[in-house]
């Protein structure tokens, strides 16, 4: 009997190595180059690919289930897709979610994101675990038409993410007022009328939840560019400051943040960090960063607090981490990944100053840690 013929593969997906990945393309047609990661996250993958963290990366989803809820515009974490492209197992179906508005393939296309399905990516994964977060091209072409050696010379060519600073590049470009609070049914968002607390919030990426959370916390939230100085957020006069999360090489953008930081610790405010934010407080107290061999990606990582020895199952987004090594005198550890031992978490011990590596906020992933943003505005009640 005979096979009907194999349909000619649409998208390609090129490793630095010069390893070539065949499948099917869907959103965006084009080229994109970038690091490659991947996330073990089962829900959330519109969460994921509109977080500011995730510039200059593809995603490799280990769920196969991408798409199969749709997208729609309230779970957006920022106004357009940040990852540069995604690449998933199983071609998405058509959505099955009383919430969705559109197909994840036609959202793609519209933002201009390319995506390759029908990839082994289990293979995928362990390559990215033993060789660390490889540098590629992914292309979708619907003639099928790949120069696949022009694709791995691209890979080979892109700088890669350390050293580079992309807070600036994903932050906004001017200060705004915050008051939406996190999403609750039936109502959806509300608004914070009585705020408590007056936060200054600096943008290296900040997710929207992030934002909803310091507001259903009580606080009255001002957002400013990545690059604000301490006079400008000082200027604010506020209760507390909160640094976001973002992507790239903490020490690229410390190369302005630091200083920043710096100035608000002398006046002694209340400072709470997360993920980007947290791994340049470091920074500003004297510890140091290093990049991952392919970070963590996921909602079900399990992260201890050391004073209590309680474990959160948590979310995470990082390529780079503090060296628990080089944490100096009066700034202690407070929580660490039971994955790997590394870092998720610091305090100073004579001042209301912390920060996580984790996301609180849970956008997408379990909500075990909110209670530091309680925390954060306790510290601020106090």
């Amino acid at each position: 009997m005979a096979h009907a013929p194999q349909s000619r593969p649409t998208a390609c997906l090129a490793l630095a190595d010069g390893t070539l990945f065949f499948g099917r393309g869907f959103g965006a047609t084009g080229e994109v180059v970038a690091e490659l990661c991947f996330n073990t996250a089962m829900t959330g993958y519109q969460e994921i690919m509109t977080d500011p963290s995730y510039a200059g990366q593809v995603v490799t989803f280990t769920f196969p289930h991408i798409g199969n809820v749709g997208v729609n515009p309230e779970d957006d974490e920022t106004a357009d897709p940040v990852a540069e492209g995604m690449v998933v197992k199983w071609d998405p179906t058509q959505p099955s979610n009383w919430r969705a508005a559109d197909t994840l393939s036609a959202w793609l296309n519209r933002r201009g994101r390319v995506a390759i399905g029908g990839v082994d990516t289990r293979r995928l994964t362990r390559a990215i675990r033993q060789q660390g977060a490889p540098h590629v091209a992914l292309a979708h072409d619907p003639a099928g038409n790949f120069d696949t050696e022009a694709l791995v010379e691209k890979a080979r060519a892109f700088a890669g993410l350390e050293g580079m600073d992309l807070a600036r590049r994903v932050s906004c470009v001017q200060s705004y007022r915050w008051d939406e609070m996190r999403w609750a049914w039936p109502e959806g968002y509300r608004r914070q009328t009585d705020a408590k607390h007056r936060v200054v919030a600096v943008d290296f990426g900040a997710k929207r939840n992030i934002l909803r959370c310091l507001a259903s916390a009580g606080c009255e939230v001002t957002v400013l560019p990545a690059t604000a100085t301490a006079e400008e957020v000082l200027a604010h006069r506020p209760d507390g400051v909160f640094l976001s999360n973002g992507p790239g090489d903490p020490a690229a953008t410390g190369e302005y943040a630091v200083p920043m930081i710096r100035g608000v610790l002398d006046e002694g405010l209340p400072m709470f960090g997360i993920c980007l934010g947290h791994q340049m407080l470091a920074l500003a107290v004297g510890a140091k960063t290093v990049k991952m061999n392919h970070g963590h990606h996921g909602a079900n990582h399990p992260v201890k607090e050391v004073a209590t020895g309680k474990v959160e199952i948590t979310s995470m987004n990082h390529g780079f981490a503090v060296d628990s090594q080089s944490l100096p005198e009066g700034v202690e550890e407070t929580h660490v990944s039971l994955f790997d031992g590394s870092n998720c978490g610091i305090r100073m011990t004579d001042r209301a100053v912390f920060s996580v590596q984790h996301h609180p906020e849970a956008s997408p992933g379990p909500q075990d840690s909110y209670y530091l943003f309680e925390r954060f505005a306790a510290s601020m009640a106090g």
